[in-house]
């Protein structure tokens, strides 16, 4: 057993080494990024298909560099991942990676969405692959902690979407995109990045980023250099990172109950986004979806919900 005096030396060690790292710019600039004008954002919910867009962007934006687990992070890089320094001497534009719930400093960001109940799935799968639950944790279980926001340190799926698209949805500098589009037809939504990011490519140039960054290629890459990787880093190896990289696992996978669940505390918001609702609840009926399977119409109605978060 540690004494009082021993656990004292310890937190003073543990002071003393973060403040040389601060010093020194060691440690990652969080939420204290300094935003560039120039900077854009990449930002989703976690496993709503962040990764592969940073290899679709990457594999466009610097082909020259073979973008793969090694290397990914310094390319399209994560404000809690990388140190202050190494930050402060990438050249611009530069294209960061994020999870964060809405930023006012953001101004310039590609957000992607996807089917919350795909996520929870893939939430659940990727918790295993860290070992931070083991694999007779039931689904049930872990469905009910992520409704709440208690399997991510970004909020809930619907505090996270609301917060983005209350505050930027319609913005000329905002691009909503949907991961089960990207999915559906990834040249024409890379091609709405490229745009996006106002740059000239070939049509060319977009099959070969495709083509680099399918799952196959992707697997390939993990499990060549996948340890070099702060996402995989560590965890077990007997379960991949890229899984199956399809819509609508879910259907397989969650119990009835789990899906009417989040169905009922969330069906506004995941109507609205094109998500068929499946479970029969009186206040489904009727439900108007403003973009009928995708994101096409920027000055649709949010959900009534929206009305909360103004408040």
């Amino acid at each position: 057993m540690v004494s009082l005096g021993g656990m004292l030396r310890i937190i003073s060690r543990r002071r003393i080494v973060a403040g040389f790292k601060l010093f020194l710019g060691l440690h990652p600039p969080g939420r204290n990024l300094v935003v560039r004008p120039e900077d854009t954002f990449l930002v989703s919910y976690p496993k709503s298909g962040n990764t592969w867009a940073r290899f679709l962007i990457a594999n466009l934006v610097h082909p020259e560099q073979s973008p793969d687990f090694a290397n990914i992070d310094q390319l399209i890089p994560d404000p809690e991942g990388l140190p202050k320094r190494t930050f402060d001497l990438l050249p611009n534009p530069r294209i960061i990676r994020t999870h964060s719930p809405f930023d006012p400093q953001y101004r310039h960001v590609i957000y992607i969405v996807r089917d919350p109940r795909d996520i929870v799935v893939s939430q659940f799968h990727y918790h295993r692959k860290r070992k931070v639950i083991d694999d007779t944790y039931p689904i049930e279980a872990f469905v009910s902690r992520f409704i709440v926001g208690d399997t991510a340190p970004h909020g809930s799926w619907k505090e996270n979407v609301a917060s983005w698209l209350a505050a930027r949805f319609g913005d000329a500098q905002f691009l909503l995109l949907r991961y089960e589009d990207m999915i559906q037809d990834t040249h024409h939504e890379l091609e709405k990045i490229a745009c996006f990011l106002g740059i000239e490519v070939s049509s060319e140039q977009i099959a070969n980023a495709v083509l680099r960054s399918s799952a196959g290629q992707m697997r390939k890459l993990e499990q060549a250099k996948g340890d070099h990787c702060a996402l995989i880093k560590g965890t077990r190896q007997d379960l991949p990172f890229v899984r199956v990289a399809k819509s609508g696992n879910w259907q397989g996978d969650l119990p009835e109950h789990c899906v009417a669940t989040m169905e009922e505390v969330w069906g506004d918001w995941m109507s609205w986004l094109g998500y068929e609702l499946v479970s029969t609840h009186p206040q489904d009926k009727g439900t108007v979806k403003a973009n009928e399977g995708s994101v096409k119409h920027p000055m649709a109605k949010l959900p009534d919900s929206y009305s909360i978060l103004r408040n």
